[in-house]
């Protein structure tokens, strides 16, 4: 359970850039069809549909603009998308993405994303391997670290409880 949680979380962190790729439909471009799709539960399992019979194809090969982790299945960028990112961040895939043009780098919340998922990666792969000490096998950070379901970082934290240390 751990181990599937962590590689959830850390591919999550490692991509940004949902995009259908030209080869399959893209999304719903009509705006009343957009419209109809009003939960991002819809948006996500439409567009599972779409990838249906390439959901083990790396995910460069089935949407376009993915700048990071290429290689992982496509199939999986749509759970990273949903728990590590929208759900960490607490926001809706219209956040990061135009629905309309899930390729499109216009908006700086995909482009900001980006870059902190390099520096997780960075954490990661570079730091918390060098620590000595730590009581983890495999100490990780992702966005929920230090986001916890908000936009911004959580720099106020409850206090924790003296007697549980």
């Amino acid at each position: 359970m751990r181990s599937s949680i962590f590689a959830v979380f850390a591919g999550s962190l490692l991509l940004i850039g949902l995009a259908a790729s030209s080869a399959l439909p893209q999304p719903p471009t009509d705006p009343a069809v957009a419209a109809a799709a009003q939960s991002d539960s819809e948006l996500i399992a439409a567009l599972r549909k779409q990838i249906q019979g390439k959901e083990k194809e790396p995910a460069e090969t089935v949407f376009k603009n993915i700048q990071i982790l290429k290689g992982r299945p496509a199939a999986s960028l749509l759970s990273v998308m949903d728990i590590g990112y929208r759900r960490s961040l607490g926001v809706r895939c219209s956040h990061c993405h135009d629905p309309q043009n899930w390729a499109s780098d216009d908006k700086s919340e995909k482009r900001i994303a980006r870059e902190m998922s390099n520096m997780v990666r960075d954490i990661n792969e570079k730091y918390l391997k060098s620590i000595q000490g730590l009581k983890s096998e495999r100490p990780v950070v992702n966005c929920t670290t230090c986001h916890r379901g908000q936009v911004k970082p959580a720099l106020d934290l409850e206090p924790a409880p003296a007697a549980g240390r």
